[in-house]
């Protein structure tokens, strides 16, 4: 098309043409939805529907005042051109834009005939043979006359008689036609365009799943670490428990050898009294230095000991510290794993139901 000729209306719409052997079936004009738009040629006052897939043009439509534009289904229209000799369908991805395009078209088709009409008004008046008032009756066709003027007006009719058996001929085809086919066509490649964008999302999703299920195999393997970690510090802690009636044992056992100790202090005490005030007999002296010694070497142990269990608890305290921190510690990061886990399944569940 020239660039004379300016887009007044576009639309985008699936294209189809009647099949020229069987009259009955669509073949589609392209895979992808195309643009559809309404030309006006000012030049020659013509209006003409126009769609270009690639470098080809798929709509070249002339638009005349004896087109119609018919409305089969809720997204599909179609329109007949005998000039083309072909049946053009359009198949629209809602009602509203279909709607909108047969407004159009019949915008178009009044313009169309009102321009047809002051063409011809305008032949009228430059041509003397053919000055015939309006309110004058025009001759029947199938009289014929020698003169100029109504051999002309004879060709004219004669033309839109053959025209409208065209149009005739036309609509008995389509209505010979099945009307559900139409309609199925167009939904069906209504759906296809679909079906590949779900599959596309589809794809996408798939790949999504795929790397979360990855994430939550390496979630579950930390997490069974993570596991035995803690049943390995809860046996420690078992242990721990043991470890903690030993110490009780040991601190009532110290609390025995200190007041075994002060009793002994009490009694060194005595006897170093005595023998202060006590010298009386050699033999008993002797016993109770021996006595005493006794008593100083077991206070020694005695000590010894105490030194020996304070030494201990110390480090089973410090022992029982480190092991409870790394509970802790553990605690906090399965507490964090445990989360992540619920977060992916929640993921997943909202996948598997979309």
């Amino acid at each position: 098309f020239s660039c004379r000729e300016q887009p007044i209306f576009s639309t985008r719409a699936h294209v189809f043409q009647i099949d020229p052997a069987t009259k009955r079936n669509w073949i589609p004009a392209s895979k992808h939805a195309l643009t559809v738009s309404y030309f006006y040629d000012a030049t020659r006052n013509v209006y003409r529907i126009i769609s270009v897939g690639g470098t080809k043009a798929i709509i070249n439509s002339t638009i005349t005042p004896n087109m119609t534009f018919t409305k089969t289904s809720q997204k599909f229209g179609q329109w007949a051109d005998s000039r083309a000799n072909t049946v053009y369908g359009l198949g629209f991805a809602s009602e509203q834009h279909l709607s909108q395009f047969a407004e159009k078209f019949q915008e178009v088709k009044e313009a169309a005939r009102l321009a047809r009409e002051k063409s011809q008004d305008k032949t009228e008046l430059t041509n003397p043979a053919l000055n015939i008032t309006s309110h004058q009756v025009l001759p029947s066709p199938i009289i014929s006359s020698n003169g100029p003027g109504e051999d002309k007006l004879f060709r004219s009719q004669s033309a839109d008689v053959e025209i409208t058996t065209e149009k005739e001929r036309l609509k008995k085809m389509l209505s010979e036609g099945s009307v559900s086919e139409v309609q199925w066509e167009a939904e069906f490649f209504s759906l296809q365009d679909n079906n590949n964008k779900l599959v596309a999302a589809l794809h996408e999703a798939n790949a999504n799943v795929d790397q979360w299920k990855k994430q939550l195999a390496a979630y579950q393997e930390e997490t069974e670490t993570l596991r035995q970690r803690v049943a390995e510090l809860e046996s420690q802690g078992a242990h721990d428990s043991s470890s903690e009636n030993n110490k009780e044992e040991l601190s009532q056992t110290l609390e025995e050898l200190e007041l075994l100790i002060k009793a002994k202090d009490e009694e060194i005490q005595m006897l170093k009294s005595q023998k202060c005030g006590r010298w009386e007999a050699e033999g008993e002296r002797e016993e109770t230095l021996q006595k005493l010694q006794e008593l100083e070497t077991r206070n020694a142990e005695l000590e010894q000991r105490l030194h020996l269990a304070e030494q201990t608890l110390a480090e089973t305290l410090a022992e029982r510290e480190k092991i409870q921190n790394e509970v802790t510690k553990v605690a906090e990061i399965m507490d964090v794993k445990i989360f992540e886990l619920s977060e992916i399944r929640q993921g997943l569940a909202k996948l598997v139901e979309s």
